[in-house]
């Protein structure tokens, strides 16, 4: 079981790497310009294949999980992986050098996986206890490491050069890719999925509504949200 969840891991990172090495030859003048997404002709194409895929797959099976999971079960599914979550927040913040969060989210942790009976309930948040948001591309751009340019991944989606490299970090460090067996594993991964694709159900309408061009719309917001993250909401100022 392990030797396949390794191999599922070298299969992928031979995916992105091989992505990583092909595109630098694939800039494409037919987009709109924008100095930071010269792959934008492979990332259209990469986009419109996720968003099929979404609409005919995955949306449909995140309604589903919205209609038969009752609110207060989604909160608890929710707020048990977002326990999981915070160990991962709390390494990446430690390396970072943000010694205090780290101290933070080890507490809400703890706190969590006690009072909040194995992390189903979020006691953490009540007792002022923010939680934060890091990983690995986070980690890379705060040690100095430059976006790179944007790159849509397959069902992964909205990237950067910088935050594939910090995705091929994060994934083997999972720990919910320590779960024996290999098929609980993925059914908890799963799960998570399918609960954070039905959290974004009511903020898709927004997006759809507003953007005449979807596909910039969330390019630009993945950006601008990743240079916020990076430099914990205060951004230094961009030139023109």
């Amino acid at each position: 079981m392990t030797t396949s969840r390794s191999r599922f891991h070298s299969r992928f990172v031979l995916i992105i790497a091989t992505l990583l090495l092909f595109l630098p030859g694939y800039a494409s003048a037919n987009g709109d310009g924008n100095q930071h997404d010269p792959w934008e002709g492979f990332n259209r194409s990469m986009f419109s294949f996720n968003e099929g895929l979404d609409r005919v797959l995955i949306k449909p099976l995140a309604k589903g999980y919205e209609a038969v999971v009752p609110t207060p079960i989604n909160n608890i599914i929710t707020n048990f992986f977002n326990n999981i979550e915070d160990l991962m927040i709390a390494a990446n913040n430690l390396l970072q050098g943000k010694v205090k969060a780290s101290a933070s989210d080890l507490g809400r942790v703890v706190l969590n996986s006690t009072l909040g009976i194995a992390g189903l309930v979020d006691v953490a948040t009540g007792m002022g206890m923010e939680k934060h948001e890091e990983d690995f591309g986070q980690t890379f751009g705060r040690w100095g490491f430059g976006n790179g340019a944007y790159l849509v991944l397959p069902v992964f989606g909205s990237r950067t050069v910088r935050d594939s490299f910090g995705l091929l970090t994060d994934l083997p460090l999972d720990p919910m890719t320590w779960v024996e067996p290999t098929g609980l594993s993925y059914s908890m991964i799963t799960l998570r999925q399918l609960d954070a694709r039905a959290d974004l159900l009511p903020t898709e309408k927004v997006v759809e509504a507003g953007a005449i061009d979807k596909y910039s719309y969330l390019r630009d917001a993945y950006l601008q949200q990743r240079r916020y993250l990076i430099y914990d909401g205060q951004p230094p100022r961009e030139d023109d």
